[in-house]
């Protein structure tokens, strides 16, 4: 749960005020293909996204807006740079968000000029800041992208906007580097209650991008920091999707299966690693809020494990399912899988 108290912003019908902690990804399929651009759109709302976002580099690139929207119920965010009116034609064509850094816009016109363009449609704007873009002059000021220099630079867009009138931010302040990340919306909860999205940039491929990822935005959501995430991986982003609700799932902000499972030792005598990847596939659909456990022996079963709603614990070739510490049956490993999910539709 939030701890801040966030000035709420609205995104089509979604409300970004800390009760809910939306999940995000990116379309990653060339701007210029828009059938693929609209297929992987319709795959990562049937994933669960909450939020999808796509590249505006051109004019051309406008046209995926209303495709998209066609097909897919869940908000859009332009994703605009230098040309200001791009972000003017994204709200023409109904995005639902904007995201801009107002210091590569131009002048106070065309800054002003998206500002009364989003106020007049109520689309709400992220100011989005990265270590790899922050002006000049505040670069210097702090000789490299700290923490204090990004909240500098978001402070600054922020006033940009309000001098303007308008109010509908969402925040980000992303650096590649975790600890930066991290420091960077501690300082910046203090300053502003604008809401904040978040999120490690550029933070790798799966293994490593992931571990970051949970790390950064996970420590940062147990402070209870931030509105919306994204974790951004160098892969398909329906996995950013999957990481983003596993991250969610671990610190008890959202519903569905939670599975613990031992790392297996000598005593294990069934395919205990097999056993536990085919539970995490079976159960991923299932929005039961319940923890699940898939232990390899009786040692770790019953007792290490009883705080878990439902479980299995291996024997020799063969597992029992126990509910809190009570054993209720003895299955064959091959036919532990199938019991298990007959309790599991019983809960």
């Amino acid at each position: 749960m939030n701890l801040r108290t966030v000035t709420p912003v609205k995104l089509k019908d979604l409300t970004l005020d800390g009760k809910k902690i939306y999940v995000q990804s990116m379309l990653n399929v060339p701007s210029t293909d828009v059938e693929g651009s609209v297929s992987q759109a319709v795959s990562l709302e049937k994933a669960g996204c909450d939020i999808i976002r796509l590249a505006i580099p051109d004019e051309s690139a406008l046209g995926l807006i209303p495709a998209i929207k066609k097909r897919v119920s869940v908000p859009l965010v332009a994703d605009i740079h230098f040309d200001y009116r791009l972000a003017i034609g994204a709200c023409e064509r109904g995005i639902d968000k904007i995201r801009i850094n107002p210091g590569n816009i131009g002048s106070e016109e065309k800054v002003k000029a998206v500002a009364d363009e989003c106020r007049r449609r109520n689309i709400p704007i992220r100011i989005g800041v990265n270590s790899g873009s922050l002006e000049k002059d505040i670069l210097k000021k702090h000789g490299s992208p700290t923490a204090e220099a990004l909240c500098e630079s978001a402070m600054r867009e922020i006033a940009a906007l309000e001098r303007f009138d308008f109010g509908d931010i969402v925040i980000s302040l992303k650096s590649s580097d975790v600890r930066r990340t991290i420091e960077a919306y501690r300082l910046i909860r203090e300053m502003t209650s604008h809401p904040l999205h978040l999120g490690v940039t550029e933070a790798g491929t799966y293994k490593t991008g992931l571990v970051k990822s949970a790390i950064g935005i996970g420590s940062l959501l147990a402070d209870g920091i931030g509105e919306t995430i994204r974790v951004s991986l160098t892969d398909d982003p329906v996995k950013e999707v999957e990481a983003g609700y596993e991250i969610l799932k671990a610190l008890g902000l959202t519903g569905g299966v939670k599975i613990i499972s031992c790392p297996t030792c000598g005593r294990t005598r069934i395919d205990l690693i097999g056993l536990a990847k085919r539970v995490e596939e079976a159960t991923k659909d299932i929005k039961k809020n319940i923890t699940v456990a898939v232990m390899g022996c009786v040692v770790n079963g019953p007792g290490e494990a009883k705080e878990a709603d439902i479980g299995l614990a291996g024997g020799d070739r063969c597992a029992v399912i126990f509910k809190k510490d009570e054993i209720i049956g003895k299955f064959s490993e091959e036919d532990a899988l199938t019991a298990l999910l007959a309790e599991i539709a019983k809960l």
